[in-house]
This record gives C-alpha cells, sequence and structure tokens, in this order.
C-alpha cells in the first residue's frame, strides 16, 4: 500500500513538471510550439471515429478554443492547466489567426489521479466569444457561461441544447481522473504569448476580431479548422 502511495506521488510530481515546461519555454519558441501540437489535435479527432463527432459542431461555431494538453493532477485537492489557441470564425467562413490562451482551476477535496486531456472547445454563441474576449472568462453558471464536456465513450444529449454556449470535447492520452467538467475553469489571455507571436499590441481583439495581425506559421492550422 505504501509503495503504491508513493508511485502516485511520482506520478504527481511527473504530471506537475510536464505542466510547468511549457512555463519554462523561451517566449519566442513556446507559442510555435503550442500551434504545432493544436494542428496535432485537430487532425487527430478529425480521423478518430470516437472523436470526429465535433466537426459536425464546427460549421455553425463562432470560435474554437484547442488546448493540446491540459494536465490536471489531485491528492487532497485538484489543479488543472494547460495552454492553448482560440481562433474565431470570419464573415466569409475561413478562421482567423490563432490568439493564445491557458487554461487553469483548482479545486478543494479528495481526489486522487492524474490525467493528461487534449481538449477542442467549440464556442456557439456570439456571448460566449465575447467573453473569451473581453474578460478572463469563466465558466459556470455564475457567468451563464455553460459547457458541455463529450468524451470517448460519453453520451452527449447535452449537444442538442441551444443553451450551451461551449462544448468541449475531451481525449483522455493518459491516466484517469473521474468526474470530466470544466465548471469554475477560468480560460486567460496570454498577451505576452500573443505578442511574442506576432508582435506589440496583439491581442486576442485585434488577432482574432480585427484581423490586424497574421503569421504565415499558422496557417496549417487554420487549414485543418476548414471542416464543411
Amino acid at each position: 500500500m505504501r509503495n503504491k502511495f508513493r508511485l502516485l506521488i511520482m506520478m504527481m510530481v511527473v504530471g506537475g513538471l510536464t505542466a510547468c515546461a511549457d512555463i519554462r519555454n523561451d517566449p519566442a519558441v513556446l507559442p510555435q510550439d503550442i500551434v504545432e501540437r493544436a494542428l496535432v489535435t485537430v487532425e487527430r479527432f478529425k480521423h478518430e471515429p470516437d472523436l470526429a463527432k465535433f466537426a459536425k459542431y464546427m460549421p455553425g461555431a463562432r470560435a474554437v478554443v484547442v488546448l493540446p494538453n491540459v494536465i490536471k493532477a489531485g491528492l487532497l485537492g485538484a489543479a488543472e492547466v494547460g495552454h492553448g489557441v482560440m481562433l474565431a470564425k470570419r464573415a466569409d467562413g475561413s478562421w482567423s489567426y490563432p490568439a493564445f490562451y491557458t487554461l487553469g482551476s483548482g479545486s478543494i477535496g479528495f481526489q486522487i489521479g492524474i490525467q493528461s486531456t487534449e481538449v477542442i472547445l467549440v464556442v456557439r454563441t456570439d456571448q460566449a466569444l465575447q467573453s473569451l474576449m473581453k474578460h478572463q472568462a469563466k465558466f459556470g453558471a455564475d457567468t451563464g457561461i455553460t459547457v458541455g464536456v463529450v468524451g470517448v465513450g460519453m453520451e452527449a444529449a447535452i449537444t442538442t441544447d441551444p443553451r450551451t454556449y461551449i462544448l468541449a470535447f475531451a481525449n483522455a492520452k493518459m491516466g484517469a481522473f473521474g468526474g470530466a467538467s470544466l465548471e469554475g475553469a477560468v480560460l486567460a489571455r496570454r498577451n505576452d504569448l500573443n505578442e511574442a507571436y506576432y508582435g506589440k499590441g496583439a491581442t486576442p481583439q485585434a488577432i482574432a476580431l480585427e484581423g490586424k495581425f497574421t503569421n504565415a506559421k499558422a496557417d496549417g492550422l487554420r487549414k485543418a479548422l476548414a471542416i464543411r
């Protein structure tokens, strides 16, 4: 029993280091790394039968957030962190260039587990998109931004509910962590990464809605999301 407990602690430490690895990277390198891993996630979701269901919601989406590596770990509490990108749908149906965000959450309670998950958030309404743009968007009933989580093997009755502002499609790459939920999670703007990738003054609003900044290195991700 003691050995199992030690193994769990070691796993959590490794998971914590993995979650922090991105933060330690050079800001000049990290944004492109996130973009490339987001592209891998999109391609995997498109070609895996259990994950490809996200594609049917893309034509009507207002925006999409791709989080290629969300680490969640807990013992007496839980913490969750992951970097990603948000792209908005343009009037002509194409996708904007990506703006950078970080997902973070924490909770109190007896929870044991560790999980590495890739997530695609399909933003269905202008209200949810504006919340992502203008605020540090917190998911949950208190802000009115409701999120329905759909995973491999999970039924998605909530996907037909028009009151669901964001659909989260999740694929656990490693480990197990019960109670898939984004309630209370915060999606925070990363203007440091935005400026490192595009230049001074690059904000999510200027990148995704106003089209003031471009970077050809993100064109592969934009094309991969062109699902009709």
